[in-house]
């Protein structure tokens, strides 16, 4: 077929696929490609998916339906962990062309030079994920203020209710060398903020760390990176997207502490606060570790912003058990949960585990630990009203207005002012508004004012 000259993307799911789906948009932008919005239709649709639960699986057949809705007689290419885990499925998803694992995805170009609209299913193109042990590189520019920048990929892991070492391999990581160019060509580009993502970046420099099949004489650690990021002009904040408790040493949480650049913001996995359940889910760690971790960072860090993981009706999960990690998350200094009602995967242990809990009861829990969240978000923003923080400002859909997160991870909402998106300016935090967003005024403060609570 002929060369298409347009192209659309719709990415599913983390950080770090929001990196890798830039990364791909940029091979067809040096390649000639026009780049469309979903909405406005193109000749190949390119899918990347998700597949932390099964919602994620549900809504890329609603994505396929979607693009074609728009654009009839494109092609679509699913890819990603969905794609990895279930090539087999995607491929006879009515309107999917072509399916392409974890290795291939990077190599999509080379693929779609001739690319055939399927009749009965679309072509499979994949790899066993055991086989997977080289990093590609990539980071997010372009459509987000603030930069994705993948340092790290696939986990070595074997969380029981975790499929993404199926989707994504074994750790490996990007060398510092290459984490630095590519942080200074950020800088170049603009870009104010980085957020270094990948799937378990604690573990940066203890995996397989193959790049083109070449491994590095030494190998560096999370902490050696981060100080060696520290030193890169014209990033303004580097912030730490996600990393396991059992990683997250003093070393590295002193270092936060005292770096200029590095925000006061860590989230850290938590999944469950019950002893009990944290061994049947192999996690790395007690929740006395993790209680230990918040209390270092608060000690260390009294303004930093903490976030959470947690999982709610993991199979075994009884009243009790759910009661323990509600009362521990209530006493414990966090200031907002990401809560998971957990969902059966295919291929893990934990689905063959008994006492699976039922729908309503994984619900109800939910529920009441995002309410905690709420009330949680609501008292650390407290704390700040009536003081000054410096604000990344970006775009809001409401055009009247800009909105921002601080370094510590405050959302706020202010009125437009021409020129200030994609900088960094102070504001007054005065009052938390029924979205929970922090209403601010933009101006000139007294440096007093901008003392830390």
């Amino acid at each position: 077929m002929a060369t298409p000259r347009t192209i659309a993307f719709h990415t599913l799911g983390c950080k770090l696929n929001f990196s890798e789906s830039s990364m791909i948009q940029q091979q067809f932008l040096d390649n000639g490609y026009g780049v469309n919005s979903f909405d406005e239709g193109a000749d190949i649709f390119v899918i990347n998916t998700c597949s932390v639960t099964d919602f994620a699986d549900k809504k890329c057949k609603k994505i396929v339906k979607k693009a074609l809705s728009v654009s009839p007689e494109a092609f679509i290419v699913v890819t990603g962990c969905y794609a990895q885990l279930k090539p087999t499925e995607i491929s006879e998803i009515q309107g999917v062309d072509l399916v392409l694992g974890a290795s291939e995805k990077f190599q999509i170009l080379k693929h779609v030079d001739n690319l055939q609209k399927a009749n009965d299913k679309g072509m499979v193109i994949s790899s066993d994920i055991n086989t997977v042990d080289t990093f590609e590189n990539a980071f997010s520019f372009g459509n987000r203020t603030r930069s994705f920048l993948k340092i790290q990929d696939g986990c070595d892991y074997k969380c029981t209710f975790c499929t993404i070492p199926l989707a994504r391999g074994k750790s490996r990581s990007n060398t510092v060398e290459n984490v630095i160019a590519d942080a200074k060509l950020l800088a170049s580009k603009g870009v104010k903020e980085i957020v270094l993502t990948g799937v378990n970046i604690g573990d940066f420099g203890n995996g397989t760390s193959v790049i083109e099949g070449k491994r590095p004489k030494k190998e560096a650690l999370f902490i050696d990176l981060i100080k060696e990021l520290d030193n890169v002009e014209g990033i303004e904040r580097f912030r730490i997207s996600s990393i396991e408790p059992n990683l997250c040493t003093d070393e590295i949480i002193e270092f936060v502490a005292r770096s200029e650049r590095f925000a006061a913001h860590l989230h850290l996995p938590l999944q469950s606060g019950n002893d009990k359940q944290l061994k049947q889910m192999k996690r790395r760690y007690t929740k006395d570790l993790y209680a230990k971790r918040v209390m270092k960072i608060r000690q260390t860090m009294y303004q930093c912003c903490i976030g959470v993981d947690v999982i709610v009706g993991f199979p075994g999960e009884t009243d009790e058990d759910f009661l323990e990690t509600y009362n521990f998350l209530e006493n414990l200094d966090v200031n907002y949960l990401h809560v998971f009602t957990y969902s059966e995967r295919p291929n893990t242990p934990a689905i063959e585990m008994e006492d699976v809990v039922p729908m309503n009861k994984r619900r109800k829990r939910s529920e009441m630990l995002r309410a905690l969240s709420d009330k949680k978000k609501q008292k650390f923003y407290r704390n700040f009203l009536g003081l000054g923080r410096d604000v990344l400002f970006e775009a809001h859909k409401d055009k009247s207005k800009l909105t921002g997160f601080t370094d510590n991870y405050i959302k706020i909402e202010t009125d437009f002012h021409k020129n200030k998106i994609n900088t960094i300016g102070r504001v007054q935090l005065m009052n938390i508004n029924d979205n929970n967003v922090v209403e601010s005024i933009v101006m000139e403060l007294p440096e007093e004012i901008f003392d830390l609570v």
